[in-house]
């Protein structure tokens, strides 16, 4: 049986003494309490007590997430909930730096040799500007963001992240933080087994957790991961290095990369969308097709959009924004993406959402079963239930295919 209980240790990553583990592993249960005991009770103060008052004092229910979260926000219940949520984001990042700043040196020197020894690419250019909407504030109250820099070389908001994402997802995304990337590589495995890429391309990779499955899928591919923070594609370098994989890094911003035309077979991004802007979200898609070669698909793996939800559950999500730094969380699931992929240049017909079943969840269900296809549709056809890491047992992807004419087209 995978055990998700313990990450995966690999030469890149921090490593605890005693206490900062038992530390670490204290934000990890805590997260788990809040998500297993507490959330299940605002549905009853909902029910109950915030929709009955809401009526009373306006003459109709609540129509939307904004009239759930004025009524809900007056209430003790919620607020006890919002504020232990909101305190171990920050005590799982308190605890997990610890580690980070009393290795810093030594994590710093191990970064550089891993990279030294592999032949993959790592390209961070002079003088490159990350953009505000990743500058401005630390998403999801990481100290630092993805681009922080204490020292040459630094490779530390990188190590602070793989270690920190996994007690965030309380083990959910696997051993190595990949879960999302190896789901989505199942979904191409099971869905279109004669699809065979030679240039793959993530964007937003942060530190590779959902860039290297593709490598392991598709061994002879060149396989790309950018991301606007220095620090965490250096980080995903050595990381890549230490276990084993010849993966090239890159500083590039998602919304102009520096590759040419074509280039890419596949391009992918894993909760990438919801970190970038209104503005920015448009020519994410745009650069997609321009990279894309006729006969490309490109996938973007993510939570569904609002209009698949209820508004209750969209108010639980939407907490993301305003208690977890993720200012555009809300705003890019209101966003048609059917129209930004059709605006980028891709036939609207090619354009669909599905759900890639998580691979966790898959493994459980071969464990316990053995693998089927029925198994692995059981796990997608869950009902979405708030408050889970992942949308009842599966990631929502946007697929879009560059039609074999598009090169015409562009051309034109």
């Amino acid at each position: 049986m995978l055990n998700t209980f313990q990450q995966l240790t690999h030469p890149a990553l921090p490593t605890p003494t005693h206490d900062e583990a038992a530390r670490q592993e204290f934000t990890k249960s805590f997260k788990n309490f809040i998500q297993q005991k507490l959330l299940p009770g605002l549905t009853p103060v909902y029910r109950n007590r915030v929709a009955p008052a809401f009526e009373r004092t306006h003459g109709r229910p609540p129509a939307d997430r904004r009239d759930i979260r004025a009524g809900m926000v007056r209430d003790l219940y919620f607020q006890h909930y919002a504020a232990a949520n909101r305190i171990a984001q920050e005590l799982l990042w308190e605890s997990t730096n610890l580690t980070v700043d009393r290795q810093l040196p030594d994590l710093n020197a191990t970064a550089a040799e891993l990279s030294a020894k592999t032949t993959a690419i790592l390209d961070i250019p002079e003088g490159f500007t990350p953009p505000r909407y990743v500058t401005a504030v630390d998403i999801h109250c990481m100290p630092g963001g993805y681009t922080s820099e204490v020292a040459p070389g630094d490779i530390s908001v990188g190590a602070l992240y793989d270690r920190g994402v996994y007690l965030y997802a309380m083990g959910y995304m696997g051993p190595l933080n990949d879960d999302m990337g190896r789901s989505v590589c199942n979904y191409l495995k099971r869905r279109m087994p004669d699809f065979k890429p030679k240039r793959i391309l993530d964007m937003g990779c942060t530190v590779g957790h959902a860039t290297l499955p593709y490598k392991e899928l598709f061994p002879d591919a060149e396989v790309w991961g950018i991301d606007v923070g220095a620090p965490v594609v250096r980080y995903a370098h050595a990381r890549a290095a230490g276990l084993g994989l010849e993966v090239n890094f890159a500083q590039m911003n998602a919304e102009e990369t520096r590759f040419p035309d074509g280039h890419f077979d596949l391009v992918v991004s894993h909760i990438l969308l919801h970190e970038t802007s209104a503005k920015a979200m448009p020519r994410i898609f745009q650069e997609c097709h321009r990279l894309l070669a006729p006969g490309g698909y490109m996938i973007h793996a993510d939570l569904p959009p609002f209009d698949l939800m209820d508004p209750f559950t969209q108010f639980i999500l939407d907490n993301e924004t305003w208690y977890n730094n993720e200012p555009f969380w809300g705003a890019m699931r209101e966003m048609n993406q059917y129209d930004l992929a059709e605006r980028a240049g891709f036939d609207r017909a090619e354009v669909r959402f599905d759900t890639a079943p998580m691979a966790v969840m898959e493994f459980a269900a071969q464990a316990a079963a053995g693998y089927s296809e029925e198994a692995a549709s059981s796990v997608a056809e869950r009902e979405f239930a708030a408050g889970e890491y992942a949308p009842g047992g599966g990631w929502e992807v946007l697929i879009a295919h560059k039609s074999d004419t598009a090169a015409v087209k562009d051309a034109a």
